[in-house]
């Protein structure tokens, strides 16, 4: 079991659902309705925004890769 799918069993099952359709949207590259961005100093790193539910990923023009799913904390976005 990855780091994702940890995270993901934890959740309530609301939640859950949500960051399930968050991830589909981020893998099928369909972000028109996603608070997303861009990280600050990193060149591929992107954010996306969904409650207080963080989902942090690589993309380049071939691949999108999960890095983190993660609820927003002060260490959130460290280690990245």
């Amino acid at each position: 079991m990855n780091r994702v799918d940890k995270f993901l069993s934890k959740l309530p099952l609301k939640e859950r659902i949500v960051a399930k359709e968050c991830l589909d949207l981020v893998k099928s590259r369909k972000f028109g309705n996603l608070d997303f961005k861009k990280l600050k100093g990193f060149d591929n790193k992107y954010r996306v925004r969904q409650a207080r539910i963080r989902i942090i990923f690589y993309m380049d023009e071939n691949k999108i890769e999960i890095i983190k799913v993660d609820r927003r904390s002060d260490n959130t976005y460290k280690g990245l």
